[in-house]
């Protein structure tokens, strides 16, 4: 679907979203089954802290297990924080479970350069040692402007953009209809 007025194609809608998701918990489960207990989901704030929560209830659905699932704020591990502006906003953590020795299966909702991912990395050193970090990116963005060596085990699909052109991921519980849509920056497709 596209829709040239405003700059902005569609690429998934709600049913691809929960189509995707319930196609990446299969997958965890198939390449985990072993080690299903010590699985546990960190949704780094905001979009991948509601993909974690979708998630974890497609994972306790497929199992019958309750999977911990946790949001992690990176504000502070950010290496651009300071250029967000004078007053960045700064979230709370909430993992109420420890990481130590778990497979942690970190999620975002769009995978870019690899910065956000590597900030939450910090974060997560901070807070204990995991076995192992997965990483589900409901979309990646492509290697070509990928800036740091980091790759998601889990996708939901990965579109190649022009550097003038970002994707959006618009979510039910930020108060939006669910979809993610490639949109061209101050302009139209």
């Amino acid at each position: 679907m596209e829709i040239k007025a405003t700059g902005k194609k569609i690429i998934f809608e709600k049913r691809e979203i929960e189509e995707g998701l319930k196609r990446i918990a299969s997958e965890i489960i198939e390449n985990d089954r072993e080690n299903a207990n010590e699985i546990v989901l960190v949704g780094i704030r905001t979009g991948g802290a509601f993909l974690a929560k979708r998630l974890q209830l497609i994972l306790n659905d497929l199992t019958g297990k309750r999977f911990p699932t946790g949001i992690l704020d990176i504000s502070l591990y950010r290496d651009d924080w300071t250029r967000i502006g004078p007053s960045p906003k700064i979230g709370k953590t909430e993992i109420n479970f420890s990481i130590d020795k778990k497979i942690l299966i970190l999620i975002d909702d769009v995978l870019f350069t690899g910065r956000t991912i590597r900030a939450a990395m910090d974060a997560l050193i901070d807070l204990g040692r995991p076995r192992r970090i997965e990483l589900i990116a409901l979309v990646d963005r492509g290697k070509r402007y990928r800036e740091l060596p980091i790759q998601a085990n889990y996708v939901g699909g990965v579109w190649d953009i022009e550097p003038n052109e970002t994707i959006n991921v618009y979510l039910e519980e930020a108060g939006f209809e669910d979809h993610v849509a490639i949109e061209v920056k101050g302009g139209t497709m």
